[in-house]
């Protein structure tokens, strides 16, 4: 039976038949339409997790100064990841997603915002945060 299945396979492959497993290899994938949100978004992951990860270093060192900014960037961080799956595959439900996590990424980028000048690290998560806000922008309008 096996041997018929790869004889079977062999000759579709010699005369151009389909044998029942085909690819979509020409048809262009649903990501690229959102190809700049989607890298926005995991951008702004990439940035918030160093942010992150910055801001639970300064707290187990007792400093409290960014407990608020953890609590915002984490939030952010389950957004993109979120907005970045949707965008892939051009969920229908997208657009929605969009909408909330502009309001996300604009909270983080406020908080951020407050401690650019001291920490790099919250400078570069703010900058992240607002292209993501506007490429979210573009697919909620």
């Amino acid at each position: 039976m096996l041997a018929a299945a790869g004889n079977a396979a062999f000759a579709a492959e010699n005369t151009k038949q389909p044998t029942g497993h085909e690819h979509m290899h020409d048809m262009p994938e649903s990501g690229k339409k959102n190809q700049s949100l989607i890298d926005a978004a995991a951008d702004s992951v990439k940035k918030g997790q160093a942010c992150l990860q910055h801001c639970i270093e300064s707290l187990s060192q007792g400093d409290k100064e960014l407990g608020k900014c953890a609590m915002v960037v984490n939030d952010m961080i389950a957004a993109c990841v979120a907005i970045e799956q949707l965008a892939n595959y051009n969920s229908p439900h997208l657009a929605k997603m969009a909408r909330v996590a502009m309001d996300i990424c604009q909270d983080c980028e406020k908080e951020c915002r407050k401690f650019e000048k001291k920490h790099e690290v919250c400078k570069v998560s703010a900058d992240s945060c607002a292209v993501c806000f506007n490429e979210c922008k573009k697919i909620a309008a």
